[in-house]
C-alpha cells in the first residue's frame, strides 16, 4: 500500500449508511469527493486553515489540530465502513497531517533557530513561505510513507488512517523548518530585502 500517487476508489458498501455530518467533516466539506487528488486538496485545506489569522500561534494551532485529529478518528472509522480501507473520500487525515507539519515545524524553529525571530503570527510573508514549503514537504512524505507512516497505513482503522498522516507530518515539519531556514532566511530575505 505504500507509495501511491493516486488512491484508487474502493467499491462502496451501499448497506452502510454514514450520517451527513460525518460525511461533511470526514471529507473536508465534500472536498474528499473530488475525483482526483483529493488528498492534495485536503492538504490545501490544511494550508488554508493555517494561513487564517492567529491559527499559526502555538496555542490555537494545537487546539485546532487536536480537535481535527479526534473528530478525524471518529469520522474515518465510520466512513471506512462505507467507502473501504483508507478511502480517498476521507481527507480529514490530510488536514490533520498538514496542520501537524506546521506545529512540528514551528517547534523545530523555536528549538533550533530561535535567533531568527520566526513569528508567523505577525510576519505573514514568513508564514506564507513556511506554509508553502510545509505543503509540498507534507505531500512528499505522505506519498512516500516512511516508517512509522507505512506501519499505520497498513492498520485497518480510523486510528491508522489518521496516524499515517500524523507520522508524515512529523518528517515534513522537521524538513520544512530546516528548508524554510535555509531558503527564506539564508537566501530569499537577503536578496528580496
Amino acid at each position: 500500500m505504500a507509495f501511491r500517487l493516486i488512491k484508487e476508489k474502493n467499491p462502496i458498501n451501499e448497506e452502510v449508511k454514514v450520517p451527513l455530518l460525518i460525511n461533511i467533516l470526514g471529507s473536508g466539506f465534500f472536498v474528499g469527493f473530488i475525483p482526483v487528488a483529493s488528498g492534495t486538496f485536503g492538504s490545501l485545506l490544511g494550508l488554508g486553515i493555517y494561513l487564517l489569522p492567529k491559527v499559526s500561534q502555538f496555542y490555537y494551532l494545537t487546539l485546532i489540530l487536536l480537535l481535527v485529529f479526534l473528530v478525524g478518528i471518529f469520522c474515518a472509522e465510520k466512513m471506512r465502513g462505507r467507502y473501504g480501507e483508507d478511502p480517498p473520500q476521507v481527507i480529514i487525515d490530510e488536514i490533520a497531517g498538514q496542520l501537524f507539519t506546521y506545529l512540528i515545524g514551528s517547534i523545530v524553529f523555536e528549538l533550533f533557530f530561535p535567533f531568527k525571530s520566526f513569528d508567523p503570527a505577525t510576519a505573514f510573508d514568513t508564514k506564507l513561505v513556511f506554509g508553502i514549503i510545509g505543503f509540498f514537504a507534507f505531500r512528499f512524505f505522505d506519498i512516500v510513507k516512511l516508517e512509522p507512516a507505512k506501519y499505520f497505513d497498513n492498520k485497518d482503522s480510523g486510528w491508522g488512517i489518521m496516524m499515517d498522516d500524523i507520522s508524515a507530518g512529523l518528517y515534513a515539519g522537521i524538513f520544512s523548518a530546516v528548508l524554510t531556514h535555509l531558503a527564506w532566511y539564508q537566501f530569499l530575505r537577503v536578496y528580496l530585502g
